[in-house]
Formats: C-alpha cells, sequence, structure tokens
C-alpha cells in the first residue's frame, strides 16, 4: 500500500530492515484526508469555504483594542492561559448558559470532534452516527481514530418542501432510532445544523426527539457552525440546561469572520466540559487567537457581528433571485433551507433539465480556472447530485459570481 499524497519512490530505504507501512495503523494507512477548500484553488473570488466576505467584526478603530493586540507581542516568550476564563465567561453570557464551567475552547471545531470520539468511542469497538449529506470531519475523525461510522441519511425528497420538519434535509427521526436500537455500540450522533452543504436547520423538536429516546444511551452533538445566520430561537443551547446528554459545538470562524484563529467551542453541562478540559492538550489556544477571541467578543464588536450577519441574510435573498434569473441557462431552484450563509443550487442538464454532475463540474472548473471565482462543486453528497454550493460573498462579488456563471453556462 502506498502512502496517500506522496509519489512513489524507488529509491532505496535506509536501514534496509525499516518499513513504514509496516509500522502505521493501517487505517490511517487508508486514509484519504478532509480536501479542504485552499487544496484546490487560492485565487480569485473565494466563495467556496462558506468566510465571512464581510470580514471581522473587530471594530479597527477602537483604540483600546489595538493596544491589547499590539502587547500581545511582549508576551509571546510566554505560554498561552491554559484556561481562558474570561473568553469563557464572555461566550457564556453570549449565550445565555450559567458560567464559564459550561464552555469549552478548542482549535477549531475540529478539536473538539476529535476529542469527543477519544473520550466517549472506543476503537475497533464502537460507533457514531452521522446524517449524510453533512460535514466530512465527522468521518475523517472517526476513521483516524479507528471507529465505526452509521449512516442515515437526511430527508432527500423534496415532496414534502424545502428544510423544516419534513421537507428536504429534515432529519429522518425514525431511521435513527432504528439504527440505535439495531446497534448499541453507537455512542455519539452528530447533526449539523443549520448543516453544511445542505444549508439546513434542524428543528430543536427533531434533535428533542432524539435527546429523549431513552435506548440512546450516548451523546448528542449539535454542530452550529451557522447558527448566527439562521435567526432568533434556533439554536440548540437553549436545551442544555435539561439535556445532560447534549453537546453544542460552534466557532468564531462564520459570524465573527475569524476563520484564520482556529477557535472551536463546545458547550454543554460542566460534567462533560471537565472531561474535555482534562483531555485536552496543554495550552491548546494561543495567546494571539486568544486576544482576537476577547476582541470579538467586547459588546461592540458583538454588534457588529449581529449587523454584518443581517447584512449576509439579506444579501442570500438578493443572490438567491439573481441565480433564478439564470433558470433559462440551466440554474435550477436552490435547494435546502437557506439557513446558513451559502446557497446550494442544481446546474442542469440541458436537455433533459435534471440535475447533470458533468454540467456542474464542467462549469464549477472554468469558472475557477478561467473566469476567477471559485465556488464548491457538490455533486457527490448525498442529495446533492449536480449541484454547487455557493458563499454568500459581498455585492460585488455576487455580482461577478451571476456575470461568469452566465457566461460558463453559455460555453458549457
Amino acid at each position: 500500500m502506498t502512502i496517500l499524497g506522496l509519489a512513489p519512490s524507488t529509491a532505496p530505504i535506509t536501514p534496509a530492515h525499516f518499513d513504514i507501512e509496516k509500522v502505521i495503523r493501517p487505517n490511517i494507512l487508508a486514509l484519504h484526508p478532509y480536501r479542504c477548500a485552499r487544496d484546490d484553488y487560492q485565487e480569485g473570488i473565494l466563495l467556496d469555504a462558506n468566510e465571512n466576505a464581510l470580514g471581522p467584526s473587530i471594530p479597527r478603530s477602537s483604540n483600546q483594542i489595538q493596544q491589547e493586540l499590539s502587547s500581545t507581542l511582549d508576551t509571546l516568550n510566554r505560554y498561552p492561559d491554559p484556561s481562558h476564563d474570561e473568553i469563557k465567561s464572555r461566550i457564556a453570557s453570549l449565550r445565555s448558559l450559567p458560567g464559564k464551567d459550561h464552555v469549552f475552547l478548542g482549535v477549531g471545531s475540529d478539536e473538539v470532534i476529535d476529542l469527543l470520539m477519544r473520550i466517549c468511542v472506543v476503537p475497533a469497538n464502537e460507533k457514531i452516527l452521522i446524517t449524510p449529506p453533512t460535514y466530512g470531519m465527522y468521518s475523517i475523525c472517526a476513521q483516524v481514530n479507528d471507529i465505526g461510522i452509521v449512516r442515515c441519511n437526511l430527508e432527500l425528497d423534496c415532496s414534502e418542501g424545502e428544510g423544516g420538519e419534513h421537507g428536504r434535509f429534515s432529519l429522518l427521526i425514525d431511521n435513527i432510532k432504528a439504527a440505535i436500537l439495531a446497534d448499541p455500540s453507537i455512542k455519539l450522533i452528530f447533526l449539523c445544523s443549520p448543516g453544511n452543504p445542505t444549508g439546513t436547520l434542524i428543528s430543536l423538536t427533531a434533535i428533542k426527539a432524539i435527546l429523549d429516546y431513552k435506548p440512546f444511551k450516548g451523546i448528542v452533538v449539535v454542530d452550529e457552525a451557522y447558527i448566527d445566520f439562521a435567526g432568533e430561537g434556533t439554536s440548540a443551547v437553549s436545551l442544555i440546561k435539561d439535556y445532560a446528554n447534549l453537546c453544542v459545538m460552534q466557532t468564531l470562524s462564520k459570524s465573527f469572520g475569524l476563520a484564520a484563529i482556529r477557535l472551536g467551542i463546545a458547550l454543554a453541562q460542566p460534567p462533560l466540559i471537565q472531561v474535555l478540559t482534562n483531555t485536552k492538550a496543554p495550552y491548546n489556544i494561543s495567546t494571539p487567537s486568544a486576544q482576537l477571541a476577547l476582541a470579538a467578543l467586547s459588546k461592540e464588536a458583538v454588534q457588529n457581528m449581529r449587523l454584518k450577519c443581517q447584512t449576509l441574510v439579506e444579501s442570500r435573498k438578493q443572490l438567491q433571485k439573481s441565480l433564478e434569473s439564470l433558470s433559462a441557462l440551466g440554474v435550477g431552484d436552490i435547494i435546502g433551507g437557506n439557513d446558513a450563509n451559502f446557497l446550494m443550487v442544481p446546474i442542469l442538464n440541458k436537455e433533459s433539465r435534471l440535475p447533470d454532475n458533468a454540467r456542474a463540474n464542467a462549469v464549477y472548473t472554468e469558472l475557477a480556472e478561467n473566469k476567477g471565482v471559485v465556488v464548491r462543486f457538490r455533486g457527490k453528497e448525498a442529495g446533492c447530485y449536480g449541484c454547487l454550493r455557493i458563499t454568500v460573498g459581498t455585492a460585488e462579488e455576487n455580482g461577478m459570481l451571476i456575470r461568469q456563471l452566465q457566461n460558463a453556462l453559455n460555453d458549457y
């Protein structure tokens, strides 16, 4: 077995008795790593990674914040605060939780995902449950940790509309309950809400149905990376006080516009938070990241964040109308609940008017390589055949996208 990503070599290996492939675990050798947006394209109008196109919410005019950030340079020779209690307290206040003992900080949500698997799921013996189409790192982390995966697709039919309790990309509760009964080794259930790539909110009623299901003895993990684009009263954080078997993940990457600092958040009752804290690596959050997080959680910055989210939601509506204007060229109706900062749109075959993976992939490639606009091809995901996922950009970026998409559709 060759090492994925490394070109084969005929050069002799020294010492001759060593073979790295016999040292590395088989599940790691077989791992296909997560392919992030920047692995494909790094230049152009980047509407492929669901970043906040309006930038960070930190007010650049604040002298106090600028002084605090500048002072970070004087402490870079020291290890960072291992607990970051002030950040946790601000997050607890923002999300209406009792205190910092309900908050854990990780290096992105990916560290939280990995830690949850490491502390809850016995390798080669127990499993997680995911609901495709969903965030790819759940599967990657499971394979790294030698954990089994049970897949229960979301509702892929649109006969009941888009999103909501029973529409496309809603949770099929009975299927999940059946999977739990069939396999008691399931320890974690990962629900992405709003989903990636679905852009669809999972209702609190559906989440409670799983939390209340007595045969399930594990933890329900609700990934809310995009929750600030979904409106008031939609977050599962409101359920934490009543459910010790709930963990909600959030991040500063999306609504706060701070993808570069890699700060993920777990919100849960104190026992789970303490176990995560006991297990994490020391000093996992760097001092520069912590200072930027504190600045982003100031009162003025939070107000900025909310205003930018409102702007992006309005831009999302306008972008949807603009995409609908390209219907004659083969842009299908937006699918999913439209609860995040991106849209999922099928590209249709010119003759059949059905979603077309080949055409969608050709348009995606043409946009990125010749038109200077990068979106994400998602046609290989369950229920997303022929689809492009498009991040909502600035007004100028959205306008350029529409013009270049029109040109690409005329060419293909």
